[in-house]
C-alpha cells in the first residue's frame, strides 16, 4: 500500500516517528513531496530556533531511509484539481503523481472524500490507518510505538503513560488499544 503523508503528520514528531517507524517495517510504503516536506521545515519555525535546523537534518533522515518516496506533483494534474484549500491540491496531486491509495491527514475538511475517491485515493486520519495497520500486524505496530514511547520519555525527562502520549499525538484510538 502506497500512502501519501500531509505535512501536518509529519510536523508532530511522536506522530511521525509512528508513522515512519511502521513504514520502515514495511506495513506501507510512504509517499511525499519536496513541498510536503518544506511546509513540515518552515512549520518548525514557531518552535525556536534551531528548530527548522534540526527538522530539515530530520528530513534528510527521511529522505535517506525512504529514498523512493518522493513523488512531484505533475503540472497538468496541479491545473485540474480543485480542493477547499488551494494550498492542499499539492497534496493530492502528489499522492496521484505517487499512486498512493491513502493520504493520511489531520485535515479531513479540505480533502473531501467524493473529491478524493474520484481520482481513486482515500482519506485517513493517522488513527485510523495505524490502527487498521495495527490490526493487520499487532505486534510489530506495539513495537514500533514501545520504542517511539521510550525515546520520547528519554528526551522529555518525566515518565508520562503511553495512552497520554498517543493522545497528544493525535492517535487517542491506537493509545486506548495499546494501553
Amino acid at each position: 500500500m502506497r500512502v501519501c503523508l500531509d505535512a501536518c503528520v509529519l510536523f508532530p514528531t511522536v506522530l511521525r516517528e509512528v508513522l515512519t517507524g511502521v513504514a520502515a517495517l514495511g506495513l506501507y510504503q510512504p509517499i511525499w513531496s519536496e513541498r510536503i516536506l518544506e511546509e513540515w521545515a518552515r512549520a518548525t519555525v514557531k518552535l525556536g530556533p534551531g528548530a527548522e535546523t534540526q527538522a530539515r537534518g530530520e528530513i534528510a533522515v527521511l529522505k535517506a531511509h525512504f529514498p523512493n518516496a518522493s513523488a512531484q506533483p505533475r503540472a497538468g494534474d496541479m491545473a485540474r484539481l480543485h480542493l477547499p484549500d488551494e494550498d492542499d491540491i499539492h497534496v493530492l496531486a502528489s499522492a496521484i503523481a505517487g499512486s498512493a491509495d491513502v493520504i493520511v491527514t489531520l485535515n479531513a475538511k479540505d480533502f473531501p472524500r467524493q473529491t478524493l475517491a474520484f481520482e481513486g485515493v482515500k482519506r485517513l486520519s493517522p488513527d485510523e490507518f495505524l490502527m487498521d495497520r495495527w490490526m493487520e500486524a499487532p505486534a510489530a505496530v506495539e513495537q514500533v510505538v514501545k520504542d517511539v514511547h521510550g525515546v520520547a520519555v528519554q528526551m522529555m525527562g518525566e515518565d508520562i503513560a503511553l495512552r497520554a502520549l498517543m493522545k497528544r499525538a493525535r492517535l487517542p484510538r491506537l493509545g486506548k488499544a495499546l494501553a
